[in-house]
Order: C-alpha cells, then structure tokens, then sequence
C-alpha cells in the first residue's frame, strides 16, 4: 500500500451490517372557460358564512376558502365560474360566523347552476390522530467486549447519516440523542463503502434534521464547523466544535468526493456533520493524516463532500432537506446551536 495512504488515519468508532397528488379540486380562474352561466351559491342558513368550498366530488379534503373578499351574508349569492375541466358533480359547504356548517354533496352544477344552502350543523369533530408508537429506552452495554464510539447526524426522522468505517462490524449500535436518551439502530443499514458512509435506521430519534447545502458552490477560504463527539472516553461527554476552513476541493491523491479542511478532528469525529457558516451540511467528517506517520505534517483533515453524501441519499431513495447559504453568516456558536439539535454519539458494542 502507497506510505501517503498507510498514513491516513480514518477517525474509529462503530459498526453495524451494510444492506445490501392529491386529487385536483375546482378550479376558479378568470381566465378560464366560462360556463353558459355562472354558478350561484345562495347562504339560506340565517348566519353569514365566513368560509365557502367547493370541490369535485370524492376529494379528501375541501380545498382553499373562495370568499376572498370577506364574509358572505345571509340571503346573499357568490357567483363563481369552474373550468371547462372541472366536471358538474360538486361538494360544496358554507362554514358560518358561530362555527356551524351547512354541506351539500354530489350537487349536479350543470344540471342545477343555483345552490341554496339552509340547514347548518355543528363542524364534525376532527379524527383523533394516532398515537406516536412508544420506543423503548435503549441502555449501553456495561460488560460489552469491545467498545468504541463516532458520531452521526440526522438527514431525516429516524435516519442518521455516518461512515461506513463507524459501523462497519459491531455486533448492536446506540445512539445518545442531544436530550441524553439512548435509542438503538434497527439493522440492516444502507452503506456506501466507496464513499464511507452509512444510513442507520433510528427509530424515535425525530429531532430535527440538518439541510444540506446546494448552492452556491463551495469555494476555498469558505469558513467551516466541524462537530461531533472526539475522544469521547477522555474529553467530556458533551459535543465539541472546531472551527476552520476550506482548505482544498479534494482529497488525497485528487480524490474528488473529499474535500481538505483545517478544522481540527480527532477520533470520534467519524460520521459528523461539516457546517458552512449558515448552518448548511457540505461535508462528513471522515478522516485525518497521521502526523506521527508522515513527518512535518500538521492538521491536515478530510471530509465527505457534500454533493456526495446527497447523491448517496439518493440513490438510496431517502428524501433529506437541502437550502441555500446566500445571507450573512452565523457565529461559530450558533452554527454550533444547530449542529447541536440534530448531532447524535454513536456507540459500537461488540
């Protein structure tokens, strides 16, 4: 193996085994085909209506309130022209000032082009809905044989993002969520080896997920924020934020799904997120140069390029969040607030 390579310390910690519309509603617009004659909705019920739908028949749901211009009063009609597309069989409802509402279903328009609505009856009660299914505490292993720790993030509820190398051969993974709850991975997970990175299926970790950046393009100089869980059986038990620098836009040998950062790692960074200066992913922490290995070398650190992760994401059909970092830059401490809410210690017991 090539000495640079052999020098390249990947930051340890755990493991687990790889894996292998709504229906369309009316549609009122001016510029839209009109009807022979418009269709008269007449308010019949003694109270003025403050809300007035009107959906095709079978929708789900009652669509946007039609009486933009304010309250519909008593005896009064609201003229309103569906497209051409719309079809004749409606559900229309008026909800009035008292809460109460007047509903009339499978309404023929073409056929009948005059609504009245008299009888109004309380709102029916929403469904109650389920209950969140209970997730039973996990508890780390005190008489585990092997034990080593990284760290992770979440991308979406339920899913936090690491390396490959993280996971890669522990026999049960724990996460320790920012509240202080451990919760255990369900295996399997989905595992990029070539990129070094994992996606561990977490249920009840569903805090917030962190959003990867997608423009503008990231440039040398950007100022970074590495955090995650180094050294975690020395330092503190609480996370730990480095600041630094883009350093290089690949990584070692031209690698391009790395990139070089100045940001100072240390084991048990594995897996963390990289943070731009508004809080947006662009990298995973992977990996640094052994300085006690290749001579006059000093903080030299890699990360997972952020459109790589991405793509990882979706090839693995996982939906993640994504935003710009257009505006002002954030401080390094509320950088480290957000990176905080999603950033979770990974323990391998094996």
């Amino acid at each position: 193996m090539n000495r640079t390579l052999r020098a390249l310390l990947l930051l340890p910690a755990l493991a687990l085994a790889p894996l292998p519309n709504p229906l369309p509603g009316a549609a009122w617009a001016q510029a839209a085909p009109e009807a022979a004659e418009p269709v008269r909705i007449v308010n019949r019920t003694g109270q003025p209506a403050t809300a007035l739908h009107a959906v095709r028949s079978g929708r789900t749901d009652w669509g946007g309130n039609l009486l933009n211009r304010g309250p519909l009063p008593t005896n009064a009609a609201f003229a309103m022209r569906p497209g051409a597309e719309a079809g004749c069989r409606f559900d229309i409802r008026l909800v009035l000032a008292d809460g109460r509402e007047a509903v009339t279903r499978n309404q023929d328009i073409c056929a009948t082009p005059r609504v009245e609505l008299y009888t109004a009856a309380a709102p029916a009660a929403a469904p109650t809905p389920p209950a969140a299914p209970q997730v039973a505490a996990a508890r780390p292993n005190a008489n585990a044989r092997r034990v080593s720790t990284g760290t992770g993030f979440l991308v979406a509820p339920g899913l936090v993002m690491t390396n490959q190398h993280v996971v890669g051969g522990c026999d049960r993974i724990l996460a320790r969520m920012p509240g202080g709850a451990w919760l255990a991975a369900v295996p399997p997970a989905r595992v990029d080896r070539a990129l070094d990175l994992s996606v561990l299926s977490i249920p009840g970790a569903n805090g917030p997920a962190l959003e990867f950046r997608n423009a503008p393009t990231l440039r040398r100089g950007e100022g970074v924020v590495a955090y995650g869980f180094p050294l975690s059986n020395l330092l503190s038990a609480d996370p730990k934020l480095t600041r630094g620098e883009v350093n290089g836009l690949a990584g070692i040998r031209n690698d391009p799904n790395t990139i070089q950062i100045s940001a100072e790692v240390q084991p048990g960074n594995s897996g963390g997120p990289l943070l731009d200066m508004q809080g947006h992913v662009v990298g995973v922490v992977v990996a640094k140069l052994d300085s006690r290995r290749v001579q006059n070398v000093d903080n030299v650190n890699f990360a997972v390029r952020g459109e790589a992760a991405q793509a990882f994401l979706r090839r693995a059909g996982i939906s993640f969040r994504t935003a710009e970092s257009r505006g002002a830059d954030l401080s390094a401490a509320d950088v480290g607030d957000i990176a905080n809410r999603a950033t979770v210690l990974l323990r391998c017991e094996g």
